[in-house]
């Protein structure tokens, strides 16, 4: 079977995005995950402050392209984040936000995990699969019957496999292909170094 390559013009980035969903509350393991190495709470940020938002956004998205929100000016920012439907979440240690959970309950029955991520200071200890636990706890205590999520190549290599393990189930795959936040000043000219900028 032969292959096909497909250019992706300078300036642009490139991406196989893949949707996942589940159809009910996965079952909690009976074994329950190794304790955290640090002291980590949930704090709800019921209208948060837009370059508070920002600022985390890129501290745990700008080294895997995450350019949904960025460049967002402040009203279509406001726009997305202050609504009774979305609940944006931050994961704080010491007094620091490390860490970013944002649901949209906007479609009835459904829930959208938007984001989700930690800053490289929270990578290795546990605190990911507690905020998992905190997503799907949220999640679930809503009447919904659909919870899904997107990740792509620019992500975290662990991220896919993560969403698998946390019973997500793979259901399309697409191609996106966007402007490089990176040219457009949207993020900073250093962030994802993985990816070349051309």
């Amino acid at each position: 079977m032969e292959s096909e390559f497909w250019d992706v013009p300078d300036g642009k980035i490139a991406a196989v995005v893949t949707h996942l969903q589940m159809m009910e509350r996965p079952v909690r393991p009976t074994t329950p995950r190794r304790a955290l190495s640090v002291a980590a709470e949930l704090v709800h940020h019921a209208k948060p402050d837009l370059d508070w938002y920002r600022d985390l956004f890129t501290r745990v998205g700008a080294d895997w392209m995450w350019f949904s929100r960025a460049g967002s000016d402040d009203a279509t920012l406001a726009g997305l984040v202050h609504t009774g439907a979305v609940q944006v979440y931050s994961v704080r240690v010491n007094g620091h936000d490390e860490g970013l959970l944002e649901l949209d309950f906007s479609v009835e029955g459904e829930c959208e995990l938007v984001l989700f991520g930690l800053t490289s200071a929270l990578v290795g200890t546990g605190v990911g699969g507690w905020l998992m636990d905190h997503a799907l706890d949220i999640a679930w205590a809503h009447p919904i019957t659909r919870l899904h999520v997107h990740t792509c190549t620019l992500d975290s290599p662990q991220a896919l496999p993560f969403y698998t393990r946390s019973g997500f189930v793979a259901y399309r795959r697409q191609v996106e292909i966007a402007d490089d936040p990176r040219k457009t000043g949207d993020l900073p000219r250093d962030a994802c170094p993985q990816e070349p900028v051309i």
